[in-house]
């Protein structure tokens, strides 16, 4: 299924952390596509006639990507068949067209989670353009993209780390703050450890905020304590883990929610909110978060349903990034070639923060 490297025909060459080499000139390039498979989709690797880029667009030699669990879900959605998978990844710029402003080649970007979202309001187009799904996403050696469709990634971020941020850190982001208002002071609940909720820990403790994280795993949750959580709950030790959180909010209750689970847990998170709390609703572990329950709330409570964020975003948390320095937490990189095993970790739960795959 995978095409074997290509045999350097000129040695200048820009070479990968994985060490692989890539021509500079080079006519082809590789890239994976989600094929049809007998349990629905699978990656396939091919061999295709390096793009070129239009008068605005940016050719970008991809040095990273990483994946998020909607990569997972989108295997089982025939329509995806065709499609470069991976919203999240992070390169140098290599070519740019007659007409581009803001980039200039040798510069660092990141590719944004929706390809055509600059600014303000959901639209119906800028949601049909989400990477690998809606349109190619990043897992390949070279990605054409319209300027517009870029931000410059952070300097002290290496690729691996820029190439965490476009979902799940900038979900977390518009989540907090854009949505949620987030102040110093306020307490966030955050659930599992996976992309969002280690985001969503850091950026609520670098703004002073309150975390409060749960998961199955006790290491897991050691590990979050050193990145800033002020309370932990094993939801394994305590199943009903709500009386937890409530205990440690002494009986108040926590300001926000990152709601990442679903159905198993959407019930308990509304059952220790504060007043004026924001809940966003993000992901669907266990299958997306049906109707809120029709039954008293606090006063003031908002409930937000999340998909990612805005070019506007993304910059602003890069913004807020710099200021404290943040690091994401990246749990195993992976090579190109073993880009399947990669999905395969992600499928088994074990990780926490972000799995990369570097080119």
């Amino acid at each position: 299924m995978f095409s074997t490297i290509r045999t350097a025909t000129i040695f200048a060459l820009l070479v990968g952390v994985t060490g692989v080499a890539f021509e500079a000139d080079a006519q082809t390039i590789r890239q994976y596509r989600l094929e049809p498979a007998s349990n629905g989709l699978t990656l396939a690797m091919q061999e295709i006639a390096q793009p070129t880029p239009g008068a605005h667009e940016v050719l970008v030699r991809v040095r990273a990507v990483s994946l998020n669990h909607r990569d997972l879900s989108i295997l089982g959605r025939p329509a995806a068949a065709g499609t470069v998978p991976l919203s999240d990844g992070a390169g140098e710029v290599i070519a740019i067209g007659s007409d581009v402003t803001q980039f200039a080649v040798g510069d660092r970007v990141a590719g944004t989670f929706f390809a055509d979202w600059p600014s303000g309001r959901r639209t119906r187009e800028a949601m049909a353009t989400a990477r690998g799904g809606g349109v190619d996403g990043m897992l390949a050696e070279v990605v054409a993209s319209h300027e517009n469709g870029l931000v410059a990634v952070p300097d002290y971020l290496s690729f691996e780390e820029a190439a965490t941020l476009p979902c799940a850190a900038v979900t977390a982001w518009r989540a907090l703050f854009t949505d949620g208002g987030l102040q110093a002071g306020d307490t966030v609940l955050l659930e599992g450890t996976g992309g969002v909720s280690i985001f969503g820990l850091q950026l609520a403790a670098a703004a002073g905020a309150r975390p409060i994280i749960t998961s199955s795993s006790d290491a897991k949750l050691e590990r979050a304590r050193s990145l800033g959580a002020v309370g932990t709950v094993n939801y394994r030790q305590y199943p009903e883990w709500q009386e937890e959180v409530l205990a440690l909010t002494d009986g108040v209750g926590v300001d926000h929610v990152l709601e990442v689970v679903g159905q198993e847990t959407l019930s308990r998170a509304l059952d220790v909110l504060a007043y004026d709390a924001h809940v966003a609703i993000i992901g669907g572990l266990s299958g997306r978060a049906g109707e809120i329950p029709l039954r008293p709330l606090p006063n003031g409570t908002s409930v937000t349903n999340i998909y990612v964020g805005s070019r506007d975003d993304f910059e602003a948390m890069n913004e807020f990034l710099i200021e404290h320095q943040l690091h994401p937490v990246i749990d195993r990189v992976f090579s190109f070639e073993d880009a399947p095993a990669a999905y395969e970790y992600m499928e088994s739960g074990a990780h926490l923060g972000k799995i990369v795959i570097a080119l």
